[in-house]
């Protein structure tokens, strides 16, 4: 007997309506969601928590159905393609009830769609938890009848009107009748004043919300406490990696070094011993123990998301950007890719212009991701005083990344700058246009998940190859002499080959290893690092990676170059692959590999000498 296929329902809707909140609530999915345009670039779909027989599909957020930007493009292609084949039952688009008007300028272009294919619609209301908390009001009841579908008020938030929303589903069998009004108008604007019009006779009264609105973007937009908020904002940001995360960390390597003490006594001494103390606990512990700062950078940069707050550092940020080549709405895409390059890569879709978007191509990979994070972490605490300035408030270490986080950016406007300089197509611009969100408070409950996964994804997909390459740099460490001596084994011998390559910036064989093997991914060089200084001192007792680096009396200058070398330099392959899907071509990727990788050496080179010359 053949089994039934889920009904499939399509949530489609304007960037900021919570759409893919609602997703999570109906699903039980983990969709990242936040309070500005471009945070999802690819369609999910979910199995109804409630429902089995009925599948979610959470499109991309849009403003209109006639697409600009690339994120656009694909929800309205994949949406009008699952319509013509007939692949979706019913269509939920989710509207903004506190800015009815402008949901209902894109909900009147889906109803008409919807009228033009036979398939029935809803309309989700979303955020009626925020009128009522204001004692502001609307009427959905009288909207539904005008509309002839039905409006269901809801808050994805609370979960307030969701079950009525699963009954309206389940009764959904309609299509919808052609929207008629009283309005004539014979070009594109028939969409705005029909909206307006339902807006007047059925949305919330009064501006409340407008004004508290416009209260704080006096002081987040002013032209002067604004570039002053936001460079507050940044620098607490890369405060609170160290700040925050530092407890955490301290409990991660402690609970590491408890683990290997009553482990290794019971491992038979020999082989098995060496591999658990030097590639374990040696090389995966010291990954390990930065996994809380990308919990805290993933966590801070979605209360930002959350709040509202990137959109207006988006247009604090246009004006400046403009001048390295750049536009307001490549911040989103730069800041993303502070977390990770990929979807900063993905979020970048949302820049209209083809030229600025090969511009920040350009500009992501050099933002500091948090797979550097990990090695600026390790060179830091080697040789920055965890002491404090201003009462301590002010944190050396927290400094100092602050400092290599801003050369990354600095970088890479100077390479967007010159680029865009170079070429009069690249000079060209389209006008700025970018929604100012309401300013709401984080919803904790999704930027907790959000964060938890971050550091889970970033253990099981970077820890895989970070195990992978510490068991074959263990081996060719350990072998053939047994670990007696690491600059007789095999390692030692291919290391002293490639030695000459990173002597010029005072490192050894050792540091030179780590940098190549974490042309696999970035975060390779700590466990890299960390195992072969397990093999080096097999016989003392376990310490931090940072105090043998200390030990080790790698000069000042050194850290620093390998700080810049690896704030510059383009080693993660999954951006490349990445970079390649969405040009549709190798040459970028190849270009940025070549030409990143000698400007690292170069200015790493440059930086050991500054140092080495004046410290």
């Amino acid at each position: 007997m053949p089994v039934a296929s889920a009904a499939k329902i399509a949530l489609i809707g304007s960037p900021n309506s919570g759409k893919s909140l609602l997703f999570n609530r109906l699903t039980g999915l983990n969709q990242k969601v936040a309070n500005f345009p471009g945070i999802t670039v690819d369609i999910a779909s979910g199995q109804s928590i409630d429902d089995s027989s009925i599948q979610y599909l959470d499109f991309p957020g849009v403003y209109s159905l006639q697409a600009l930007s690339g994120e656009e493009l694909v929800a309205v292609e994949a949406f009008t393609r699952a319509l013509e084949e007939d692949l979706l039952d019913t269509v939920i688009c989710i509207v903004d009830s506190t800015r009815l008007e402008k949901g209902l300028i894109f909900a009147l272009q889906v109803l008409e769609t919807c009228h033009r294919y036979n398939k029935p619609m809803l309309i989700a209301a979303n955020m009626v938890d925020v009128l009522d908390q204001h004692s502001m009001q609307f009427d959905p009841q009288g909207l539904a009848e005008t509309l002839k579908i039905p409006v269901l008020p809801i808050s994805a938030r609370t979960g307030l009107g969701l079950s009525e929303l699963a009954e309206a589903i389940a009764k959904a069998n309609v299509p919808p009748q052609k929207f008629e009004s009283d309005i004539i108008a014979s070009d594109e604007s028939i969409n705005h004043l029909h909206a307006q019009q339902l807006a007047e006779q059925h949305g919330p009264k009064g501006d409340l919300l407008i004004n508290t609105q416009t209260r704080l973007d006096s002081f987040f937009l002013h032209s002067w406490f604004g570039g002053l908020s936001f460079f507050v904002i940044m620098y607490l940001l890369f405060q609170s990696i160290f700040t925050w995360a530092s407890p955490v960390m301290d409990a991660v390597e402690a609970a590491i070094q408890w683990l290997a003490a009553v482990v290794l006594p019971i491992i038979p001494a020999g082989v098995a011993t060496d591999f658990a103390s030097d590639a374990i606990f040696g090389g995966i512990g010291a990954f390990l123990v930065f996994v809380p700062q990308i919990f805290v950078l993933t966590l801070v940069v979605g209360m930002l998301e959350d709040s509202g707050y990137l959109a207006r550092a988006a247009v604090i940020c246009h004006k400046p950007l403009r001048f390295f080549g750049l536009t307001g709405k490549s911040f989103i895409p730069m800041l993303s890719g502070v977390a990770c390059a990929i979807p900063g890569i993905y979020a970048a879709r949302t820049v209209e212009s083809t030229r600025k978007r090969w511009l920040t191509y350009l500009a992501i990979p050099l933002m500091p991701c948090s797979a550097r994070l990990p090695v600026y972490t390790l060179i830091i605490a080697a040789f920055i005083p965890a002491n404090k300035a201003l009462g301590g408030l002010v944190g050396w270490q927290g400094l100092a990344m602050f400092a290599i986080y801003l050369l990354g950016i600095v970088c890479a406007l100077m390479v967007t700058a010159i680029v865009s300089r170079s070429s009069a197509e690249l000079r060209t611009d389209l006008p700025f246009v970018l929604e100012m969100p309401p300013y709401r408070l984080p919803s904790w409950k999704p930027l907790l998940r959000n964060a938890w996964n971050r550091c889970k994804h970033f253990v099981t997909k970077a820890g895989k190859v970070i195990f992978m390459v510490t068991v074959v740099i263990w081996i060719l460490g350990y072998f053939p002499n047994y670990g007696e001596s690491l600059g007789g084994s095999w390692l030692g011998t291919m290391g002293q080959w490639i030695e000459p390559i990173f002597e010029p910036i005072g490192l050894d064989w050792r540091y030179g290893v780590a940098i190549l093997s974490s042309f696999l991914a970035r975060e390779v060089f700590v466990g890299t690092l960390g195992t072969m200084f397990g093999i080096e001192g097999a016989e003392e007792n376990f310490t931090s990676l940072a105090q043998q680096i200390q030990d080790s009396g790698l000069p000042l200058g050194s850290g620093a170059a390998l700080l810049v070398f690896f704030a510059i330099a383009l080693q993660c392959v999954s951006t490349l692959a990445v970079l390649q899907r969405e040009t549709g071509s190798w040459r970028l990727p190849v270009q940025l590999f070549i030409s990143y990788s000698i400007f690292a050496y170069v200015a790493a080179l440059t930086v050991f000498n500054l140092v080495e010359l004046f410290a």
